[in-house]
């Protein structure tokens, strides 16, 4: 196999509480998450050696490479299998940055399974967890996506029942969210967590579309919106265009709405004022095979 092209699943939080300050700096929390079909695509190409990394539309802000989710995916899937895995990655990107959608997580996973698939590594998706985690905690969630329970710091995911059918319009303002400054001024308020994980748990467990989207919540949602009134308005944007609920996804800044059918979702999508706005839908995994290209012969 040469080459494979993958589609990297974006994420939405229907439910986020912090529990609190862990001693070593990271949250505990609980959360709720969920792929959805806005998605990046991910093409890996064998090379003869090392990495190289390039991004679509051109112009498209993916910070230095130390940096890079990608990259880094790349560097601890060959120190975990002791091979070179010598490729040429292509991002094009779709999933906004700053916005709380875990698209750079998306694309660390999508990055992982196509390696594996790519060099015939043999990792399980257990094990490609692992690896992700030492990238980022969402990668570990975006290897296999879905629904799922994130317990501890969002590592101890359990999977939930698939959530009833609707759409979610996707919207955000044009400035992001640095999670790490978000954090640190949430530890600087003193609201309680406000419950969101268990009505949202109970409501896919009873596949009520309804009390999902009046469940959804967001511990850190009034934080971002004190540093992003847009994000606020945006919520209340989606809420008047008829969403049966709406809330922030992950520290931000995009938010979301629930509807019921794809014509209100489109049209609460066409009246949108956001830098950005999508239609989406739940998907049941966070990485899916687009396209793979074998040997001659």
């Amino acid at each position: 196999m040469e080459a494979m092209r993958l589609r990297a699943f974006a994420k939405v939080n229907y439910a986020l509480e912090v529990l609190g300050l862990l001693p070593d700096g990271y949250h505990e929390i609980s959360t709720v998450l969920q792929s959805i079909s806005l998605a990046d695509e991910v093409e890996i190409e064998r090379a003869e050696r090392g990495f190289e990394l390039g991004v679509e539309p051109e112009g498209t802000g993916i910070g230095p490479l130390d940096e890079n989710t990608v990259y880094k995916a790349w560097l601890r899937l060959r120190e975990a299998s002791g091979e070179e895995l010598p490729v040429r990655v292509k991002l094009r990107k779709q999933v906004p940055a700053g916005a709380g959608l875990g698209g750079g997580s998306a694309d660390a996973a999508a990055t992982l399974v196509g390696l594996n698939g790519l060099f015939s590594l043999g990792f399980d998706d257990a094990e490609l967890r692992e690896v992700g985690l030492r990238v980022g905690v969402d990668v570990a969630f975006c290897v296999g996506g879905g629904t799922a329970l994130g317990e501890g710091i969002g590592e101890a995911l359990s999977p939930l029942p698939a959530p009833p059918p609707h759409y979610l319009v996707i919207a955000k303002p044009a400035v992001g969210a640095e999670t790490v400054r978000i954090y640190q001024a949430y530890d600087e308020r003193s609201e309680d967590s406000l419950p969101s994980v268990a009505p949202v748990v109970e409501a896919l467990r009873t596949g009520d579309a309804s009390a999902l989207a009046r469940g959804v919540g967001n511990d850190l949602a009034l934080v971002t919106e004190s540093f992003v009134p847009g994000v606020w308005e945006l919520r209340e944007e989606l809420l008047g265009a008829g969403a049966l609920g709406a809330a922030m996804s992950g520290s931000g800044t995009a938010v979301y709405g629930i509807f019921a059918t794809e014509a209100e979702a489109r049209a609460a999508e066409k009246s949108s004022r956001a830098s950005f706005v999508a239609v989406c839908e739940p998907v049941a995994r966070g990485v899916t095979l687009a396209f793979e290209g074998r040997r001659d012969g």
